[in-house]
């Protein structure tokens, strides 16, 4: 079973969302942020579920799915099963802006 590790920027995009959902409607900011959170959870298991964006030397970048959102993680390729959260981007945005 793979460990989930959030980094710090990726906790910054939750806060960051929740707080631009909150203006509007709490209640479906703290749903979605519960929802990204435990769809993420499914990684623990299945670490290949996303899409592959691609390969880094530290191991791949893939993208799971949520609604409106890609949770972008670095599934690292050492034997320890590391997941790195990286991110968690709406799909307007263009990832290639932030994952140079």
């Amino acid at each position: 079973m793979a460990e989930i590790v959030w980094t710090e920027e990726a906790g910054r995009w939750l806060r960051d969302i929740h707080d631009y959902i909150a203006v509007d409607n709490p209640v479906a900011a703290s749903k979605v942020m519960a929802g990204i959170i435990e769809r993420a959870q499914v990684l623990r298991h299945f670490p290949e579920i996303g899409h592959r964006y691609r390969v880094e030397p530290e191991g791949e970048i893939r993208i799971l799915l949520y609604g409106h959102y890609r949770i972008v993680y670095l599934r690292r390729s050492s034997p320890s099963q590391l997941i790195d959260i990286l991110g968690v981007f709406h799909g307007a945005l263009d990832l290639a802006r932030y994952l140079p």
